[in-house]
């Protein structure tokens, strides 16, 4: 299914000039739904897969250096 759906992105791609407009709003929204998901769920394996997916969504929009700071860490890290 996975591979299905990788075939119809790269078919929407070809068809138009590869760019699609992706908003930060619709991005936190993904992301805060798959981080309720993956709290509910039990298999480890699972969990990999929606974290993975959640930091490739987050990764679209804000970047991959970008620093994901989770609900209850610190913005401003650890004091030294």
């Amino acid at each position: 299914m996975a591979h299905e759906m990788n075939d119809d992105v790269l078919n929407d791609e070809q068809a138009g000039d590869g760019y699609e407009e992706i908003t930060s709003e619709e991005v936190d929204r993904v992301v805060e739904q798959l981080e309720t998901l993956i709290s509910q769920t039990e298999s480890e394996n699972i969990r990999s897969c929606l974290e993975e997916a959640a930091d490739r969504i987050f990764a679209l929009v804000y970047g991959d250096d970008a620093d994901v700071v989770s609900e209850d860490a610190s913005p401003l890290g650890e004091a030294a």
